[in-house]
């Protein structure tokens, strides 16, 4: 089964996260995610996080650090995620490619409703801050 390596941006303002709800037609639809996105042959890491969070979001990334690193297998798919906080950014981040988007605190992310990989940055996210 074919890998696919995916950017993710943990968008941080305080204790707030910037999330986006997955498109229904999509794989994992219908949950809340971290935006991000696939990172395209010859393109770095911070070059696609840079590129996904411009197309998803609308803002410009100043300031990222690495978070954390998940390997998940969801049996018809496996992903790999570089998961960057993201702590620095011009503009104000909303649903650029019309998906819905909002501000939660860290606290309140409940990992049911995302995708279970994502349950690693969660879990990334509060042993960090």
């Amino acid at each position: 089964m074919k890998e696919v390596h995916v950017a993710v941006g943990v968008i941080l303002r305080g204790n707030q996260v910037y999330v986006c709800l997955r498109p229904e037609d999509k794989h994992q639809g219908g949950k809340w995610e971290f935006p991000g996105g696939k990172v395209d042959s010859g393109e770095t890491v911070q070059q696609a996080l840079s590129r996904e969070l411009s197309e998803e979001t609308g803002i410009r990334v100043n300031t990222s650090s690495p978070l954390t690193e998940v390997v998940h297998d969801y049996g018809d798919k496996r992903v790999r995620l570089d998961v960057h906080l993201v702590t620095g950014f011009d503009g104000e981040p909303y649903g650029a490619e019309g998906q819905q988007g909002q501000w939660w605190s860290v606290d309140s992310l409940d990992p049911t409703v995302f995708p279970q990989a994502n349950k690693e940055i969660i879990n990334a996210l509060h042993a960090t801050l």
